[in-house]
């Protein structure tokens, strides 16, 4: 291009410009300009992880109660089991942050999650250090919101981070199965949401535009069936990886260690939620279909098992995308003792399950190479570890209560595991050697105040849930009632022997306030004054609200 040519692009160029930096600088700046004024006016909140307060007076970052607001929609924002990091971390201390969904939280009750397993352990074995395990599970999240969790935790001066995430990928919020908030696939498009609506403005929006709604368990989900050939599960898987990546580079920039744990989930003892037949299935394909899997019913109730399985396979030949059916095959093929053929159906028939609320293959397959591909990252493989445990190698309800949430067998394990990792590496002067014994799960238990009364509590609480949609859709249901049935109605101890393991429990740990949180519950139908002193004692920092169980604030 001559120059004579070139004079007219440069002139409009010239004329351009400042337009189009106008026209992008003046409304950034007119929001620049209403944000601060919303934050001047206390309109909305800080929605960063972590906020200043005080414990036992001193300083210390507290979790923040609207950190989830981003993520859920107004009336149904999700928190942990609140906690407190102090400010000082003194020489000797050891600092643990546990990240991930409910089952790493430790539902149905986070006293007996794997991360306090963990914490008694290192505590029984290396008294010489302090170790803080501060557990940052949570209800419904999923990696979309780890990664900020990470970035705020990695400033806390942490030794290490352990990651047990994957179950909610899809239902979690932005998943392409979600009821809580816009799904979306575009990575970049979620964290601008993400980032917008942490912003006051972000925060007014929503509160206008977004009607508020009731937390209604997973049966808000019961229209949000996805297949396992649906087109978003590629990107879903995509997402994950990024935030998995992301999540472990932002905790390995504290130059903390990174365990990395694949997902546990009930195979044999829990039935998909749902099933899809595969599109383009005709009405007399279906017909047939139908009355083979009826005549393998009929012969699996007669124990025929060998027949039935026959039945179900040629119902496989016209359809093997239907989710219950590969439950069947797995089932039949458990009772006729091929118990490694029957798992990799139990396997499919949970990969293929619509209402995908446990971690399938594919999450934990980018778990295993996540951890193998980052320098400071390591596995804990959770699936293998409680499958080498089970009995026949196929994972069911003595390790899992439902579809997820670990049994105090199950905490136990993960939390050995994760153990050996760090007590592997910890300074040769701590005095540990590798050979020596790691605690039993008995010796944990009594010193978590494991009672009697709290294993029936927990049975209790998840008899109630399975009472309810989607579990009264599975197969099994009526067999995982039963199951429970007879857990919540286990010998209760007197109130004597529970108190007594109680108090034994606070005098080994007498700072434990989620200790003197359940002895404190226990006790309000017995010693009203006795509980509200342990209650208060299990104040997660200084002035938080404590209620008693009748809604009295303390």
């Amino acid at each position: 291009m001559s120059s004579t040519e070139s004079k007219p692009v440069i002139s409009k160029w010239r004329f351009w410009a400042p337009r189009i930096a106008s026209a992008i600088f003046i409304p950034v700046l007119l929001l620049g300009i209403v944000e601060v004024a919303l934050r001047f006016s206390g309109v909305g909140f800080p929605t960063e992880l972590l906020v200043p307060c005080t414990l036992q007076g001193r300083p210390a970052s507290c979790y923040n109660l609207f950190f989830p607001a981003p993520f859920f929609p107004p009336g149904m924002i999700k928190t942990p089991q609140v906690y407190a990091i102090p400010a000082e971390k003194p020489q000797g201390t050891f600092r643990i942050f546990v990240l991930g969904e409910s089952a790493a939280m430790g539902d149905p009750d986070p006293a007996y999650a794997f991360s306090r397993y963990l914490e008694v352990m290192l505590r029984e074995r290396f008294p010489s250090i302090r170790f803080e395990v501060v557990n940052t599970g949570s209800v419904a999240v999923n990696s979309h919101v780890l990664v900020p969790i990470a970035r705020d935790l990695a400033k806390q001066r942490p030794d290490v981070f352990i990651i047990y995430s994957g179950n909610n990928e899809v239902v979690g919020p932005y998943g392409p199965g979600t009821a809580l908030t816009a799904s979306g696939m575009n990575l970049t498009v979620i964290r601008s949401g993400i980032f917008l609506r942490s912003t006051r403005i972000g925060q007014l929006v929503t509160k206008l535009g977004t009607p508020k709604k009731e937390w209604g368990g997973m049966e808000m989900f019961l229209d949000k069936q996805l297949p396992a050939t649906s087109p978003l599960m590629a990107p879903t898987y995509e997402n994950f990886a990024s935030n998995l990546r992301d999540t472990v580079e932002a905790a390995r920039s504290s130059g903390a260690r990174v365990l990395i744990s694949t997902v546990a989930s009930n195979l044999k003892d829990c039935g998909p939620f749902a099933s899809m037949h595969h599109a383009g299935l005709s009405q007399d394909a279906l017909a047939s279909w139908s009355q083979l899997v009826q005549q393998g019913a009929n012969l699996e109730n007669a124990r025929a098992y060998a027949d039935a399985l026959q039945e179900y396979r040629s119902a496989a030949k016209i359809d093997d995308q239907f989710a219950e059916l590969e439950f069947r095959i797995a089932r039949v093929l458990g009772k006729m003792g091929a118990n490694q053929e029957a798992k990799e159906h139990y396997l499919r028939a949970r990969d293929l399950d619509t209402l995908r609320f446990r971690a399938d293959s594919k999450i934990n397959e980018i778990n295993r190479s996540t951890a193998s591909s980052i320098s400071g990252a390591e596995l804990v493989d959770a699936e293998a570890i409680l499958s080498q445990e089970s009995s026949d190698g196929i994972i069911g309800n003595d390790l899992l209560y439902d579809h997820v949430h670990l049994t105090p067998r199950g905490n136990y394990l993960l939390a050995r595991a994760a153990f050996l990792k760090i007590a592997s590496q910890l300074p040769a002067e701590s005095g540990y050697a590798l050979q020596a014994d790691v605690p039993s799960q008995a010796e944990c238990e009594r010193l978590l105040a494991l009672t009697n009364h709290d294993r029936t509590r927990m049975a209790t609480e998840m008899l109630q849930r399975l009472q309810r949609p989607p579990f009264t859709n599975q197969l099994d249901h009526a067999d995982q009632l039963l199951r429970l049935m007879i857990d919540a109605d286990a010998t209760h101890e007197s109130p004597d022997e529970t108190v007594a393991q109680y108090q034994w429990a606070l005098q080994q740990s007498p700072d434990d306030r989620i200790l003197h949180y359940n002895f404190g519950l226990f006790l309000f139908d017995y010693n009203s004054e006795a509980s509200t002193q342990e209650l208060r004692m299990s104040r997660p920092w200084d002035g938080f609200p404590v209620f008693a169980p009748n809604g009295t604030l303390l």
